[in-house]
């Protein structure tokens, strides 16, 4: 079926990036309307759903309604005003156009992907260029960051990092396994970004 199922921490959720991605556009766009209209949020959420279907992605450049349907959607406002898209609607021509749409909307899906796979390569190189990538190696000690792991009460006056652990595991992608000061096994895995190294 082509599924790739990926894990990510407790601690990383960021790694769920096209979820974040949607629920960010989402809430601004609530956010703005309710805002001006000052009406609930379930009033909104139809116009704010529509106007992300309809407009064109910066990976894809297309608009995830006309990769889910063929084609484009008509837009309300296209009914009420006079255009040339409705004024050259005729039923027979507009069949066979749907239907060369439909045929060529499979191309339409292959092509959309190997642009957002070009963009995310673009967008990677952009990271990586900038990032410098923390690792660290089975049997260095550790702290972990009080605000991920709550380990401890958190509070302005309070430490920032708790510990040490000792890495048992580490990965190239930046999740360590750390074990406690007795040996046993902390739970979970934790990135790189969340651990600082422990100089005793």
């Amino acid at each position: 079926m082509g599924i790739k199922q990926h894990f990510t921490s407790v601690g990383h959720p960021q790694a769920n990036g096209q979820a974040e991605n949607f629920n960010r556009t989402l809430l601004h766009g609530l956010k703005t309307r309710l805002h001006r209209a000052g009406s609930s949020w379930m009033e909104e959420l139809h116009s704010v759903l529509w106007s992300y279907r309809t407009t064109p992605r910066s990976a894809t450049q297309e608009t995830p309604f006309s990769l889910t349907y063929g084609s484009e959607a008509v837009v309300p406002a296209e009914f009420i005003t006079a255009n040339p898209r409705m004024a050259a609607y005729a039923a027979e021509i507009n069949e066979e156009k749907r239907r060369v749409d439909l045929d060529l909307a499979e191309e339409k899906r292959d092509m959309a992907a190997a642009k957002a796979a070009i963009y995310k390569n673009i967008l990677t190189g952009y990271y990586n260029a900038r990032v410098k990538h923390l690792r660290f190696n089975p049997g260095d000690l550790v702290l972990r960051k009080n605000s991920v792991s709550r380990a401890e009460p958190q509070g302005k006056l309070n430490p920032r990092w708790e510990g040490p652990y000792r890495v048992v595991e580490s990965s190239q992608n930046g999740y360590c396994k750390l074990a406690y000061r007795d040996g046993s096994r902390v739970p979970r895995t934790w990135h790189a970004e969340n651990l600082k190294l422990y100089y005793p």
